[in-house]
């Protein structure tokens, strides 16, 4: 007998304060009580912006104007796709009955969600530029904060510090500093590796090379600390998934100078990769600002890179 997923689309509506709105799963349906992101099912034939645009006129009575993928979630019965709404007019209420609710995804917590939506809460959170730095100089620490200076005030709001040869004692002071940066323009810090220097210095989370992701079976970190985990196979994908993790990076996309051996997976293996995850993907390898609305159109989150974000100043003086 042949099995088959159930197309199911979902849109993030947003309101004037940044918040998202959630629909609660009425009593008598599976997982009632939950709050989901609203939507519905596509018919065969059926267009999924369509579909999303049908289907939220008939939950919600609005007229919806959908933007961009921002993630696709398979699961072992459903397989959902969730726009960005651009705009939408109209009365909205509970047209079925479900309760309706504004809620902040910063203060959402992920369980109150059925589990294909957690996803969904993650990409939300996650901005679509993450810049992950060179090593830092040693003796050129004022050089190195500049240039976090200039990536922040050109509106990065997600970094990881990556100081694979530097001590704990060297990179302790060095975190903070940067970590105070962040503080200063709404951006988190991520420590590369080291998840647990990243909790002593109270860090917003910590990004693991798949070597370390590997031997583990849970996350290393708690939950209101962000998880990340570099990927290069479906395999690896599937393993940041299965500890918890909150994104990961796939690459390489392309070629680059700093791993030329690396073959290039190239945007068509990428997105069947991508769309297969069950967690946000950024892409990397040989990224920059202008391949974003590429990275889109295959279900990533955004691009990562270290050069195209990397603002690096003139020497001082």
């Amino acid at each position: 007998m042949c099995r088959f997923n159930q197309h199911v689309v979902a849109g993030v509506l947003r309101d004037g304060q940044g918040r998202v709105l959630l629909a609660q799963r009425p009593s008598g349906k599976a997982l009632a009580g939950m709050w989901e992101f609203p939507g519905g099912k596509v018919e065969a034939g059926e267009d999924p912006r369509a579909a999303l645009v049908r289907e939220l006129h008939e939950e919600l009575g609005v007229h919806a104007t959908i933007g961009r993928r921002r993630i696709a979630v398979p699961g072992p019965d459903i397989e959902l796709d969730v726009y960005d709404v651009e705009c939408f007019s109209g009365p909205l209420r509970g047209r079925e009955g479900q309760a309706l609710a504004w809620v902040d995804p910063l203060k959402t917590e992920p369980q109150w969600l059925p589990p294909l939506d957690r996803p969904v809460l993650a990409s939300i959170r996650l901005p679509d530029r993450y810049l992950i730095t060179p090593t830092p100089a040693s003796g050129k620490e004022s050089d190195f904060l500049d240039s976090i200076k200039a990536a922040l005030a050109a509106g990065t709001r997600l970094i990881q510090l990556r100081a694979p040869c530097w001590s704990r004692d060297s990179l302790a002071p060095l975190a903070r500093r940067v970590y105070g940066l962040c503080r200063e323009h709404g951006a988190r810090l991520l420590l590369n590796a080291d998840f647990e220097l990243a909790a002593v210095l109270g860090l917003d989370g910590v990004h693991l090379p798949y070597r370390i992701a590997s031997g583990l079976n849970e996350r290393p970190v708690p939950a209101s600390m962000l998880l990340g985990v570099s990927c290069h196979s479906p395999a690896e994908l599937s393993q940041a998934a299965n500890i918890g993790a909150d994104f990961a990076t796939l690459s390489p996309i392309r070629v680059t100078s700093s791993h030329p051996s690396a073959p290039a997976l190239g945007w068509d293996q990428a997105q069947a990769w991508v769309t297969a995850a069950r967690l946000p993907v950024y892409a990397l390898g040989g990224m920059s600002e202008g391949d974003l609305e590429m990275a889109f159109d295959r279900g990533f989150q955004g691009i990562a890179a270290i050069r195209s974000l990397w603002t690096a100043l003139p020497p001082q003086g």
